[in-house]
């Protein structure tokens, strides 16, 4: 048994060696096909997402770094609403002191005859003591007040800024929509085009086309696809920077939800309906909030100008007593409670000047609000007369289109049939392309310019 037992191991290790050998060149294999796999889908094309506004708009509200950051400013601000209403609470104070004490030395007036004096070496000293503000000239609410001011404030801030994202994003999201609408009005051009010269070639062919149109043609072609490229990496950029904002990743290629586009409806309302909301939109709000605050500043300095009455009671007990000689190692302890007046005398001759700023300072926000109110009615005035005017364009460019198709298969069928030049075929293939161009774009004004007005009223 024993001989068998020594050869046992060397052969069990061999086995063993082979075994993790084979294991290893799996694991490597798995490995590399595992590589080979995610190489092969990190370069494939990003898939399409397709979002609405309102789905862009949730997506903004969780994961947009600037209203999180608005949104903690509206947390640091409650915060201080709760901190400014602890002034209202009574104030307990205590203090223990634990000391050694070294031992006295009594000399003459001029230090001379000097006798070493025990002293006991232990000192303590504690000191409880709690006072509670009964009148402060209205200080303490003027606090309270100016920090849920400081919090409304801060609200308002996060609704305009969120105001701001949306028409960002609403701006970037029709961007893209007309992007895409261009995108597609140069590929069917670059289709016709094709197709154009494919019969030029084959009239070249047979006789009755000159190599110089088709030179042209194929020049025209060549144009119209890098500005297919261009309009393409503009879709990438917008794609990009939207994907980013509302925190998804920045390769997913976002696509405009068109049908839900083109179901949006356009309230049908007059500029006087866009007027009356002037109060409520947010830079208003902000200015009557800055008016308040400027307000609340003036009572702050005139309670200032007014007495300080609070009640207190403590207690104190010391230990040794040094004030006796030769010194007692003994606690004292007393405690008395009473009203307290303080009265600050400097804002006699100091607050008038302060004042006098505020009141100046007030009428500043006062001015601001009238100019804020004044440049938000204009904005909406020329925001509705653009509005307008874009259902103009719009009527008008539809039937230019038609009139641009008709006129390039007009020129077309001429130009096969001899009677028109490569030239007039130029022009009524570019006049097709500006119409189909700024068709899309007249689409989209309406749509910009409603939701600017929705935007400046606070509606968005």
């Amino acid at each position: 048994m024993q001989p068998a037992d020594r050869k046992f191991p060397k052969a069990g290790k061999q086995v063993f060696d082979s075994i993790e050998i084979s294991m290893q060149r799996q694991t490597g294999m798995r490995l590399l096909v595992v590589n080979c796999i995610v190489l092969l889908f990190s370069n494939l094309p990003a898939q399409p997402l397709t979002l609405s506004l309102d789905e862009m708009f949730r997506l903004a509200d969780q994961h947009s770094k600037s209203i999180r950051l608005h949104d903690l400013a509206i947390r640091e601000a409650e915060q201080g609403v709760r901190i400014a209403k602890n002034d209202r609470l009574p104030s307990i104070q205590a203090q223990l002191d634990l000391n050694y004490i070294g031992d006295g030395v009594m000399t003459d007036r001029n230090f001379s005859n000097g006798i070493h004096a025990d002293m006991p070496h232990f000192g303590n000293t504690f000191v409880l003591k709690a006072s509670q503000v009964i009148y402060a000239g209205g200080a303490i609410n003027r606090n309270i007040n100016r920090s849920k001011l400081q919090q409304k404030e801060a609200e308002l801030e996060y609704v305009r800024n969120r105001q701001d994202i949306r028409f960002m994003l609403t701006g970037y999201y029709l961007d893209l929509f007309q992007l895409n609408n261009q995108k597609r009005v140069y590929e069917n051009n670059i289709a016709q085009t094709q197709l154009l010269v494919k019969d030029m070639r084959a009239s070249y062919r047979q006789g009755t086309a000159l190599k110089s149109d088709i030179t042209r043609y194929e020049l025209q072609l060549q144009s119209l696809e890098l500005q297919l490229t261009s309009v393409k990496d503009k879709i990438d950029v917008l794609s990009h920077r939207l994907a980013t904002t509302i925190g998804l990743e920045p390769d997913v290629a976002i696509q405009p939800d068109t049908t839900e586009l083109f179901r949006l409806t356009v309230e049908k309302r007059d500029e006087a309906e866009w007027i009356r909301e002037i109060p409520l939109t947010p830079s208003v709000r902000l200015a009557d909030v800055k008016i308040e605050q400027e307000k609340n500043r003036i009572e702050l300095l005139r309670a200032e100008k007014r007495p300080r009455i609070s009640l207190h009671a403590a207690n104190d007990l010391n230990g040794p007593i040094l004030i006796e000689v030769p010194p007692l190692n003994n606690n004292f302890s007393y405690w008395y409670a009473g009203v307290g007046i303080s009265y600050n005398l400097d804002a006699l001759f100091k607050n008038g000047k302060k004042l006098k700023q505020a009141r100046l300072s007030a009428l500043k926000m006062e001015e601001a609000r009238k100019l804020a109110v004044e440049e938000t009615g204009n904005s909406i005035h020329e925001a509705y007369v653009n509005l307008n005017e874009a259902y103009i364009r719009l009527r008008t460019q539809k039937k230019s289109v038609q009139l641009a198709h008709e006129n390039f298969n007009i020129v077309r069928q001429r130009y096969v049939n001899g009677l028109a030049l490569i030239t007039d075929m130029l022009d009524a293939s570019n006049t097709q392309l500006d119409m189909e161009l700024q068709l899309a774009n007249y689409q989209i004004g309406i749509l910009y310019q409603y939701y600017l007005l929705k935007k400046l009223t606070g509606n968005l």
